[in-house]
């Protein structure tokens, strides 16, 4: 009788050639312990996984380091398929989310203990410090009691076992799990239940009963996935029927090989699509196949503390890490506060920052620049009696700043950047390269981010603003005659003016009948009309007013006239202003028209900039020191100088903030964004993250007010200058609101006083005498409107005095018409006025 399945190729290795043979014989191989992801049922599907991938459990892996933060990660695995299955797809999976594999380190399953241990001794002079295991266990048992020895174990690092020995743990002797204190480790979850409950004591009666010698054994999952397996094959074989079936056998020569003798399994391929669609509850689980092999499902996470594994949590492929299943959240979680309390390696629990400064480099070599100019950034000085140097400047107690927010302590040295005769070694460019080549550890120093350099290195966050702009010569002379006409615009000015007309017109209508100061004649009439109306503006007006509608009139428009003079000297103060602060040139484009020099900081990224904004060449001028470029901006194109320099704004503010620079120079234009100064790495350095937290706490704080204080002066030294010398003028639709108010009030006066007058006087429009026509009885209308409205108050009040005079004239010389004779002028001129008036109306 053939065999038509077969169960437990324990190695991935042996799973390898197993699931040839039965590909070629049409049965089915099914594995339950060989997890080699290279073991494909693609290309042999008769080979049937009836465990977990090691797959499965990279997800839950990666959510671990992801949780801590950890950036850099260096993989332990064995030289057999086992080992080399897991590692290249783990590997990917951590550089999709930014997590670095700096080292892999390859063990030989014949490798000797001091093979081992100086592997070790290797690993520690690196900085990473998380480790992820992938070995047998008897592989890993040797691993983890030599790292022990060597101090590995201790406070800093971080250890992950897989699977493969987190499944086995309990097999592990005490030494071994001595030197495990504090490792992480991810494995299958098996949910509880009693029928598992009730197997695993029938199964260890029976095992103990048939070895005595033994004290204790646990069940692991591999069994529970071997148990399950069985029943699965037997379901399948039930269902299918292999009773009558049958082997067919090849045609083969008397000197073929065994294996070209195997026949083909005729009932194969049913009874493997029949495993494949079994489904039930297990030992293990839900018992599903997907592509060949089981679903992946929950994993447990353990922390190895005393004497075996504490669980401290699970990890789902649909909520995450958490505390515990079936919590009935819905969100996906990646926080180690899921998790709970972690013991970890020396017996801490302060979670490790997963690198170190390694052991063969102490002290962080930091290259500094060698400045000739600018050197409140960055200032080398060697004392030539001691042959020691100082680094001083802005960047350099930025950086200081930085490291001591830092939770830890970090050792360095800084390094300048000069050749052998102690000059400038290169540009900055070069000084990124001896990082990309790791001559040094970092540069720290003015170094602007920029695209490129981003290629060779990671920066820290900025700490200085960003942008490079232009300085050019302050204009202080006034060269807009007519600028006081621009603090409104032209239908603002044209409407004011009307304004003022129609006020002085309302103002003459309703006072012409009433108040001798607006009669006269039409000229004079007209002069007082205008001279009332805009004397207002100054509120210099000496006519009185008597009627209360003029009054009315009057006093909405003086408040309107004082919210126009006072919005015309605010904005003519502003323009005069600016215009005193106005730069000769406003932006790159006045430099190409009018064919100007361009200066620019020499070896400066700068140059490019320009060019890209198409400067020509001839036109780009390069200087070396702040004194070069107050002499060339001062010489002018013409002579020789620039009309403008380009640089980043922080040199811009210290060369305006010397020697009373801001009077005399202007930033002007738009700014040309850059990524501002920062501090230098090698590419996925976790220093990056770490340092970038600590510059936004520096610069959140007062300290970092006070290094700008200290090496480019106080605020107030250089107030911030307008990038634009724009005033826009006020319009219309500013002050509209104004004029409806008071153009509604001098209508509705006006039509008061008009429907009044035209009341009294209705005989005149409505008389019965046809041969008045409708012309005549206007000018009659027109006539009585010049008249004197003698039933006034004001009239009224006139007579009155007119006649007390007289009566003081017939008193003689009694003492009070002597006393009152100095003050009667005025009687006798209202009544020379009236009677003239008098006559005029009689014309």
């Amino acid at each position: 009788m053939k065999v038509k399945a077969i169960i437990g190729p324990e190695t991935s290795a042996q799973a390898q050639f197993m699931a040839e043979l039965g590909n070629k014989a049409h049965v089915p191989i099914l594995s339950f312990s060989a997890t080699s992801p290279c073991l494909s049922t693609i290309t042999t599907p008769y080979f049937i996984r009836t465990g977990q991938s090691d797959l499965s459990q990279v997800k839950a892996i990666i959510a671990i380091i992801q949780a801590f933060g950890w950036k850099e990660v260096v993989p332990i695995y064995e030289d057999t398929p086992y080992g080399n299955g897991l590692i290249p797809n783990l590997t990917i999976a951590l550089q999709e989310v930014n997590i670095r594999v700096p080292y892999k380190s390859l063990i030989s399953h014949q490798v000797t203990d001091d093979q081992i241990e100086q592997e070790l001794y290797k690993l520690e002079t690196m900085q990473t410090r998380v480790f992820v295991v992938h070995l047998s266990p008897s592989l890993s048992s040797r691993l983890f009691f030599k790292a022990n020895k060597v101090r590995m174990m201790s406070e800093g690092y971080v250890w992950i076992i897989t699977d493969g020995l987190a499944n086995v743990l309990y097999s592990m002797n005490s030494p071994v799990i001595q030197s495990m204190q504090g490792v992480l480790g991810v494995r299958p979850y098996i949910p509880k239940s009693k029928e598992l409950d009730d197997f695993k004591e029938r199964w260890k009666r029976k095992f103990l009963n048939e070895n005595p010698n033994l004290i204790s054994i646990e069940l692991n999952v591999f069994g529970l996935w071997a148990y399950d397996t069985v029943w699965a094959l037997a379901e399948a074989a039930e269902e299918v029927g292999t009773k009558n079936s049958y082997f067919l056998n090849p045609q083969t020569r008397q000197n073929s090989t065994d294996l070209a003798r195997l026949g083909v399994y005729e009932m194969g391929p049913r009874l493997r699509d029949t495993i494949l669609k079994t489904n039930f509850k297990g030992l293990s689980g839900k018992f599903s196949l997907s592509d060949g092999q089981l679903d992946t499902s929950s994993f447990q996470i353990l922390n190895m503390v005393g004497k075996g594994e504490r669980e401290i949590g699970f990890w789902t492929p649909v909520h995450g890490l958490d505390k515990k299943l079936n919590t009935g959240k819905k969100d996906y979680s990646a926080s180690k506060a899921a998790l709970k309390p972690i013991i970890w390696p020396g017996e801490t629990t302060t979670v490790p920052k997963g690198w170190e400064i390694s052991t063969s480099e102490r002290k962080l070599r930091i290259g500094v620049p060698l400045k000739m100019r600018f050197r409140e950034f960055v200032n080398v000085v060697q004392d030539l009696q001691t042959n020691e140097t100082t680094v001083t400047g802005y960047c350099i107690d930025v950086f200081k700043g930085a490291i001591e927010r830092l939770p830890y302590a970090i050792n360095y040295e800084f390094i300048p950047f000069v050749d052998k005769y102690g000059r400038q070694a290169g540009t900055y460019n070069d000084l990124i390269d001896q990082v990309y080549f790791k001559n040094i550890d970092a540069v720290v120093g003015d170094l602007t981010i920029i695209a490129n350099r981003s290629q060779y290195v990671d920066f820290t966050l900025p700490y200085t603003e960003s942008g490079v702009t232009m300085l050019v010569l302050a204009n202080n002379n006034r060269k807009t005659t007519w600028i006081f006409l621009k603090p409104l615009s032209w239908d603002l000015w044209l409407m004011t003016g009307a304004a003022f007309v129609f006020t002085g017109t309302v103002v003459w209508a309703i006072e012409h009948r009433i108040n001798n100061d607006f009669r006269g004649p039409i000229a004079d009439q007209f002069g007082i009309m205008l001279w009332f109306s805009f004397s207002t503006l100054v509120f210099a007006h000496r006519e009185r007013v008597v009627s209360n509608w003029s009054r009315f009139v009057v006093i909405i428009w003086l408040f309107v006239v004082l919210i126009l003079t006072s919005s015309y000297t605010a904005s003519l103060t502003s323009m005069l202003t600016i215009q005193q602060l106005q730069p000769a040139i406003n932006d790159i484009d006045d430099l190409i028209k009018n064919r100007e020099n361009v200066g620019y900081q020499n070896a400066n990224f700068v140059g490019d900039i320009l060019r890209r904004l198409k400067v020509e060449e001839s036109k780009l001028k390069t200087y070396e020191t702040v004194e070069e470029y107050a002499e060339a901006l001062s010489k002018g194109t013409k002579k020789g100088g620039a009309g403008a320099i380009f640089d980043e704004i922080p040199y811009l503010r210290i060369f305006l903030a010397k020697n009373g620079n801001c009077a005399k120079y202007k930033m002007a234009g738009p700014i040309y964004q850059t990524g501002g100064f920062g501090f230098a790495f090698p590419k996925g350095s976790p220093l990056v993250p770490d340092l970038s937290w600590a510059i936004l706490n520096l610069t959140e704080g007062d300290d970092m007010s006070e290094i700008e204080k200290k090496w480019m002066g106080p605020e107030t030294t250089c107030p911030d200058q307008p990038t634009t010398a724009e005033s826009n003028s006020l319009t219309l639709d500013s002050f509209w609101g104004l004029f409806l108010v008071t153009g509604t009030t001098s209508v509705l006066a006006f039509l008061i006083n008009l429907f009044t007058f035209l009341y009294k006087y209705r005989h005149v429009l409505i008389t019965c005498d046809s041969s008045i026509s409708f012309q005549q009885r206007l000018i009659t209308i027109v006539r009585h409107f010049n008249e004197r409205d003698l039933s006034h108050h004001t009239f009224r009040r006139s007579k009155s005095n007119e006649g007390l005079e007289m009566g003081n004239r017939h008193a003689g010389n009694s003492p009070v018409a002597a006393s009152a004779e100095p003050s009667s002028p005025r009687p006798n001129r209202e009544a020379s006025v009236m009677k003239t008036e008098t006559e005029d109306d009689a014309r």
